[in-house]
């Protein structure tokens, strides 16, 4: 067998002893958290404050809505102006259809 071939092996071999400590690590780990959890009798919301929760799925991708800046007065239809312009504003003055409030 050439060194080559012989090192892809062993590294297989060793792809395969990280993934399985990394489960016992993991396996590890999540048992202390539940003994932690129930020696204390902790709750989610203990552990994930609200404020927290809220951090954590606005960072995740949670997006807000902008609010209409144009009205299309036939449809009611509306844009914020973000984003590629719809069909109904196509070639006219923008200024024209702006919402006032």
């Amino acid at each position: 067998m050439t060194l080559l071939k012989q090192l892809l092996a062993e590294q297989v071999v060793l792809q395969q002893r990280i993934e399985e400590a990394r489960l016992a690590q993991r396996s590890d780990a999540l048992a202390k958290i539940h003994e932690i959890l129930e020696e204390n009798a902790l709750t989610q919301a203990d552990v994930f404050p609200s404020k927290l929760v809220e951090k954590i799925s606005k960072s995740s991708g949670a997006k807000s809505k902008v609010p209409a800046k144009y009205r299309d007065p036939a449809t009611g239809k509306e844009w914020s102006g973000r984003g590629i312009a719809p069909k109904w504003l196509e070639g006219k003055n923008k200024e024209d259809f702006l919402i006032n409030e």
